[in-house]
């Protein structure tokens, strides 16, 4: 990965950590790999402790914002720490991707 996208990763672990309680967050994908081209987005994994309308909506807009500010797209997939720990989800090739090629930031 490389230096901007881990400096717009930490901006955006810094804004989300202080409007939600964060598990935890990693970049995975093209990025993450370095083989990105200039229209790849930055994917990146939120784990929240809860999850509602409310703090999806914060979440989006923050995601909304910092990509907005730093020219780059970023796709977020976001998950509770419940549906990490405690349901089929754990097992999806989504998750067991993320985790194996994710950065954490």
């Amino acid at each position: 990965m490389n230096t901007h996208d881990m400096q717009v990763a930490k901006e955006l672990k810094q804004k989300l950590s202080a409007v939600v309680s964060l598990v935890d967050m990693r970049v995975f994908g093209s990025r993450a790999r370095g083989d990105a081209d200039e229209y790849s987005d930055l994917d990146v994994f939120v784990e929240v402790e809860t999850l509602d309308k409310i703090i999806e909506e914060k979440i989006e807009d923050i995601v909304w914002e910092v990509g907005y500010n730093n020219h780059v797209f970023i796709s977020e997939t976001i998950f509770t720490k419940d549906e990490i720990e405690n349901s089929p989800m754990c097992e999806s090739g989504i998750v067991k991707s993320i985790y194996r090629e994710g950065i954490t930031v």
